[in-house]
């Protein structure tokens, strides 16, 4: 009996993922608390960019559907989306995680969640890099998709 060979479909990426949250929940808080009116502003700002996040995430878990997995391969029944927040944004629900890890680390106040979030940054990234290259693969269009959408904030990347 043959057996068919493991296909990676990201589960790496997945475990990374999770080792950056478990990262941002648990970062050392060794430096003291900032001013009081850095503070005001870390949560005035940081704030707004939970809710952006959150509703990032919300709109695009939720215009994916049967779509989404947390693996970057594509499902094998998976159909691509490219209208809605799709279409301001390829990645809303990577978006969506870096505008909560920003803006958390923000309203904490804690140099070491906003170290946490840049690092988020690049990894995402590359995440959306991988996913991307087997998206191409399997749906050809998505290479003009691609040209006309911005990655994670529309207009700017």
């Amino acid at each position: 009996m043959m057996t068919r060979p493991h296909e990676d479909r990201g589960e790496a990426w997945v475990a990374a993922q999770l080792g950056i949250f478990a990262l941002a929940a648990a970062a050392p808080c060794w430096e003291g608390p900032w001013p009081p009116a850095l503070q005001r502003l870390g949560r005035a700002v940081g704030l707004p960019f939970v809710l952006v996040g959150a509703a990032l995430l919300s709109a695009g878990s939720r215009q994916l559907g049967r779509n989404l997995t947390p693996l970057p391969r594509p499902k094998a029944d998976t159909v691509l989306v490219e209208d809605g927040i799709y279409g301001a944004v390829r990645h809303p629900l990577y978006s969506g995680i870096i505008f909560l890890l920003f803006g958390s680390a923000l309203a904490s106040g804690r140099l070491a969640r906003l170290a946490v979030a840049l690092a988020a940054v690049g990894f995402f990234d590359a995440k959306a890099r991988r996913e991307e290259a087997w998206l191409i693969e399997r749906f050809p269009e998505y290479a003009g998709y691609r040209r006309r959408v911005r990655k994670f904030i529309p207009g700017l990347y």
